[in-house]
């Protein structure tokens, strides 16, 4: 096995870490170019992006992030198995990615806490249970089943996913929960001061 040199604080560290040189990416000019070759490809070029070198860039960059998931994900079960990369591993990632919306980094972050928190509390339908004097036997892969009826919601009404393009703000926050109004306050009395 895989010596287990880390442990799951470490793994938060490298995640956190991760997220911060992705958002930094994104918010390059790098990273304005793979967002306009996202939306148009034509207009990008228009504008002078090299599609060929960005679309590369961008595949070696995802390779290089996958590499360090990996990588942690192998030293935290402390072996490299191929029959942990079923078919379900890439469908729970894709599942992340759409409920989290394609082009969101905190909205893959927000439906990968998600998914995880989801597939841990549903892991009781998969068991046995017992109501009063009648017993239920466990359903294996009813998991998947009601994750792919939430895919489906997702997919129907929530095209974009639930954060869509958006990224997290604070703003918007304090405006939801109307904080906004107090701050609003504030700031007049500090300008008639």
């Amino acid at each position: 096995g895989i010596p287990q040199t880390t442990n799951l604080w470490w793994n938060w560290g490298i995640a956190i870490i991760v997220i911060f040189i992705l958002k930094n990416i994104i918010n390059s000019s790098y990273g304005r170019a793979f967002m306009a070759i996202r939306d148009d490809e034509i207009a990008a070029e228009a504008m002078g992006i090299s599609i060929f070198k960005h679309k590369l860039l961008s595949f070696v960059i995802g390779a290089f992030f996958a590499g360090v998931g990996g990588a942690l994900y192998g030293i935290i079960i402390s072996t490299i198995d191929p029959l942990a990369f079923r078919f379900t591993l890439t469908y729970q990632v894709l599942m992340i990615v759409v409920i989290g919306g394609m082009g969101s980094l905190t909205g893959s972050v927000i439906a990968g806490v998600l998914v995880t928190v989801m597939l841990e509390l549903l892991r009781a339908v998969e068991q046995p249970m017992n109501f009063l004097f009648l017993q239920i036997p466990g359903i294996p892969g009813m998991r998947m089943v009601i994750f792919s009826l939430i895919l489906l919601f997702v997919i129907l009404y929530y095209r974009q996913g639930i954060m869509g393009t958006k990224e997290f703000n604070w703003d918007w926050v304090i405006k939801k929960l109307g904080l906004d109004k107090n701050r609003k306050g504030l700031n007049k009395n500090a300008a008639a001061k």
